[in-house]
């Protein structure tokens, strides 16, 4: 599969101001390993190889276990691998990101109310979101994952 087009280059606007959002959410308080790992789930649930790559990469490089990473994906079947705050923030995710069959139910809103407060669910909304349009453009556009490349 070879890249379509470099958005970066043909929109280089668009994608500041995708980057200022990436900003806010790294200064937003919530725990980098926790927002890396819901862009990691999100990034499995959108199949999206490029993302998948950069944010494996950097969970490894923040010191999260292999055996930890390996298991986002079946998170729910995990045991106690994850704290409730993680288990929180993927179902959150989860829920978000398949707005279109879920619609965000109450229930899925009460779960996270129940573990974060109303700014970290606003910041970890925003999060899921831009991880969202990330995975969509880099798969519209066939973004190649740095570990294609190195091979």
């Amino acid at each position: 599969m070879s890249k379509r087009l470099d958005y970066t280059q043909i929109a280089p606007a668009g994608v500041k101001a995708l980057g200022g959002v990436y900003g806010y959410v790294t200064q937003s308080g919530l725990s980098p390993v926790l927002v890396d790992l819901v862009y990691l789930r999100v990034s499995q649930i959108n199949n999206c190889a490029y993302c998948l790559d950069m944010h494996t990469r950097d969970l490894l490089k923040q010191g999260v276990k292999v055996e930890k990473l390996a298991l986002v994906q079946a998170w729910k079947e995990a045991g106690n691998l994850f704290d409730a705050r993680e288990r929180a923030a993927f179902a959150w995710a989860e829920s978000v990101t398949l707005v279109a069959q879920t619609g965000v139910p109450d229930a899925a809103y009460e779960a996270a109310r129940a573990v974060f407060d109303e700014r970290e669910l606003v910041d970890l909304t925003i999060a899921i979101s831009l991880m969202n349009t990330y995975n969509r453009m880099a798969i519209s556009f066939r973004n190649t994952p740095h570990a294609a490349l190195e091979h």
